[in-house]
């Protein structure tokens, strides 16, 4: 399709509005998904049938750049990452102001937020430790019972806690396949659920906020974190590889590792200098990869877990201003927890080969 040059975003008529409409109902647009749409609407313009494959990149960033023009007024931009599986370049509207957790209060009710925000905390605390970086909770965990009801505390330092009565099984199943269908979760083939492009563009500066300790003066700057960025191309990593030294923050997706790799003289970590060996997982694949899960993906039987364990009452941690009372994990606590999560992905893996 041609572009007027002196009008590159062609006018902002119906066809924008149309594509802006149907972009923001998806959550999070890529080139092929953007070509359907943009085909529908040159057909419909020129009353003569446009094949997605007519649509070329230059159609498609005009509609998007046209988009960001629009949003920008309401404080909301379009950014854009690679896909950390299928390195697809992802699109996706994000509010560029305020917190996307208060403004996502807008559309669910407040058991909702909390629970959300009792998930972020199973992803990126209970199931993100030094030894093993998973970042992701299975469809089991996600229906424990310290994650379908707690206590969260307010944010700004309020002193008076927000007690929610919490959701149950059946409404978080509901509200699992709403995030998944608005873009804001994915779902593996495994049944792990983990953060889309969308969620980890939108809460990008939130993560790191609400997770990462802040660096005091005198204080090491390499100290362990939780989010940690790829050191190729910067972006957040939850799936892909670590450094083998379970203190340093480095970090490779799978899709950025060969070009980085290839640019450097040896393959050895660019702060510890361990020797990279590509099977220190970040994501899935540090549960699916172990012993006691593979053990239990072989088993024809077994016992399913009991499900008295997770009707049993457990005490929720805040999730708001964890600077304030968060400490990082003892050796022994982690081992701990890191054992109960095994026992979880083998139960999980016997529910599969059920």
């Amino acid at each position: 399709m041609d572009i007027d040059a002196d009008d590159p975003h062609g006018n902002y008529n119906d066809g924008n509005r149309a594509f802006l409409q149907a972009f923001m109902n998806r959550g999070q647009l890529s080139f092929e998904e953007g070509r359907k749409i943009l085909a529908a609407i040159f057909t419909v313009q020129s009353r003569a049938e446009v094949r997605p494959a007519e649509v070329t990149q230059e159609d498609f960033e005009s509609y998007i750049s046209a988009a960001a023009d629009a949003l920008s007024p309401f404080d909301y931009e379009i950014r854009s990452t690679q896909h950390q599986l299928t390195k697809e370049k992802i699109y996706a509207v994000v509010n560029s102001m305020s917190d996307p957790l208060t403004q996502s209060a807008t559309i669910r009710t407040q058991e909702e937020i909390f629970y959300i925000k009792r998930l972020l905390d199973a992803m990126f605390e209970t199931h993100n430790t030094r030894r093993r970086e998973v970042m992701a909770i299975t469809s089991i965990q996600a229906m424990e019972k310290k994650v379908l009801k707690g206590v969260n505390r307010p944010a700004n330092d309020d002193s008076q806690s927000a007690v929610d009565k919490g959701l149950t099984g059946g409404e978080a199943e509901k509200l699992l396949e709403k995030l998944e269908a608005e873009k804001w979760l994915e779902r593996s083939k495994q049944g792990f659920y983990r953060l889309s492009p969308r969620a980890l563009m939108e809460l990008r500066s939130w993560l790191v906020e609400a997770y990462n300790e802040p660096i005091q003066e005198g204080e090491d700057a390499d100290e362990w974190q939780r989010i940690k960025f790829c050191e190729a191309c910067k972006e957040i990593v939850t799936i892909g590889q670590r450094c083998a030294e379970l203190d340093c923050n480095v970090r490779l997706h799978n899709i950025c590792e060969a070009a980085y790799w290839n640019s450097r003289p040896n393959k050895q970590c660019p702060r510890c200098e361990t020797e990279w060996d590509g099977q220190h997982y970040v994501g899935q694949k540090a549960v699916t990869t172990t012993e006691e899960y593979l053990k239990g993906k072989r088993r024809s039987g077994g016992v399913k877990r009991s499900r008295a364990a997770d009707d049993e009452e457990v005490p929720v941690a805040e999730s708001s201003n964890r600077r304030s009372r968060r400490a990082s994990p003892e050796p022994e606590e982690e081992e701990e927890e890191e054992e109960e999560q095994e026992k979880e992905a083998e139960a999980e893996a016997e529910d599969d080969d059920e």
